[in-house]
C-alpha cells in the first residue's frame, strides 16, 4: 500500500480530500518538489499560455475570413 509524505496511506489521503488517486498522483508528478511560488509561476505561466492559444486561434480564423472575401472578390 502507497503511503504519502507523512505515513498516512494515499488512499485515505485521497479519501479525506475527495480526489482520485488517479488524480492525486498526477498532482505528484506535475507539483512535486516544487516550492509555493514556483507553483504559483507554473499556474500563471499555464493561464498565459491558454490566452494566448485562444489568440492565436481566433487571429487565425480571422485570417481564414478575410482571404476567403478576398477570394470571392477576385
Amino acid at each position: 500500500m502507497k503511503q504519502g509524505a507523512d505515513g498516512i496511506p494515499v488512499a485515505e489521503i485521497c479519501r479525506r480530500a475527495g480526489i482520485s488517486q488517479a488524480t492525486y498522483f498526477n498532482w505528484k508528478e506535475k507539483y512535486d518538489g516544487l516550492l509555493p511560488t514556483q507553483m504559483k509561476r507554473r499556474k500563471q505561466l499555464e493561464n498565459e499560455n491558454v490566452k494566448l492559444r485562444k489568440l492565436v486561434a481566433d487571429l487565425s480564423l480571422d485570417k481564414e475570413m478575410l482571404q476567403d472575401v478576398i477570394r470571392r472578390k477576385l
